[in-house]
C-alpha cells in the first residue's frame, strides 16, 4: 500500500483543517518545501497536495507552490483543490503534477471531467469522492449533494476511472480512525484503486487499510501532531 502524506495549502503555507472547516485552520509550517523535503528524506515517494484556497475559489491558486515542490523534490505529486477548467488542469500539469484529483467538477460538470479522462488517461486523473454521511461533498466541502458515494464511484468506474480518493469528511482531522466499513463496501462493489483519506491516527490504522485492500492511504494530521513518525512510515514502506 502506498503511503501518501498530505500537504494542504492556504496562502502558500502548510495547514490542517478539522472536518474541512476553514475556521479551524492550524499552520504547521510557513514553507511547504521544508516539509516535502523531509518526507522525501524519509523514503516517501508520493505527496497529496491540496490547494485549499483553490477549493474555495473554484480555480487553481497555489500552483507556484506545486511548481516549487515538483522542481525541488522527486516526489510524485497528486494535486487537487478547485480544478474546474481545462486551463486549471493545464496549469497543474505544467506546474509539475503527476496526477490531478477532480471532485466537485465530477459532480457539477461531468462532461468536462470525463473529457479530462479521455484526454489525459485514467492514470493521470483521480476521482475525488469526498462525502459527509455518505453524500458527496463539493466546493471545499462547503456544500453537500444528494449523491451516494458508492453510487458515485460506480458510475465513474463505468466511464473509465481507475483511481479514487475517498475522504469521509466527518473523520478528517479528527485522529479517530479511518472509515473502514465504508472502504470495505467500496472495495466489495467496485474494482477501483482505492486511496483512503481521513481519520488515520496511528500505525494500526494503516495496517488495517492495507489489510482490507486499499491501494494507498493519505496521512496528514497524524504526522503533523506526532502520532505517527516518519521513521515508522519508512519502516512500513520498506
Amino acid at each position: 500500500m502506498r503511503i501518501i502524506p498530505a500537504i494542504d495549502i492556504i496562502e502558500g503555507k502548510c495547514v490542517r483543517l478539522t472536518k474541512g472547516d476553514y475556521d479551524t485552520k492550524k499552520i504547521y509550517n510557513e514553507n511547504p518545501l521544508e516539509i516535502a523535503k523531509e518526507f522525501e528524506a524519509n523514503g516517501i515517494q508520493y505527496l497529496h497536495l491540496v490547494d485549499l484556497d483553490g477549493a474555495k475559489s473554484s480555480r487553481i491558486i497555489n500552483h507556484k507552490v506545486l511548481e516549487q515542490l515538483a522542481t525541488k523534490t522527486n516526489l510524485k505529486i497528486d494535486f487537487g483543490g478547485g480544478l474546474k477548467s481545462d486551463e486549471d488542469i493545464r496549469i497543474a500539469f505544467e506546474s509539475g503534477a503527476s496526477q490531478i484529483t477532480g471532485g466537485s467538477i465530477a459532480v457539477k460538470d461531468p462532461d468536462t471531467f470525463t473529457g479530462w479522462l479521455t484526454q489525459y488517461g485514467s492514470d493521470k486523473i483521480i476521482l475525488g469522492a469526498d462525502c459527509k454521511n455518505r453524500k458527496i461533498a463539493t466546493n471545499g466541502w462547503l456544500e453537500t449533494s444528494e449523491i451516494d458515494v458508492v453510487d458515485f464511484i460506480k458510475k465513474y468506474q463505468k466511464t473509465g476511472v481507475t483511481n479514487v480518493i475517498c475522504t469521509d469528511v466527518a473523520k478528517d482531522g479528527m485522529l479517530q480512525g479511518a472509515s473502514v466499513d465504508l472502504y470495505l463496501e467500496i472495495l466489495s462493489k467496485t474494482t477501483v484503486n482505492l486511496i483512503a483519506s481521513g481519520g488515520v491516527a496511528q500505525m494500526s490504522d494503516l495496517h488495517r487499510l492495507k489489510e482490507i485492500g486499499c491501494e494507498g492511504a493519505i496521512v496528514g494530521k497524524a504526522i503533523y501532531e506526532g502520532n505517527i513518525s516518519l521513521k515508522e512510515l519508512q519502516e512500513f514502506i520498506s
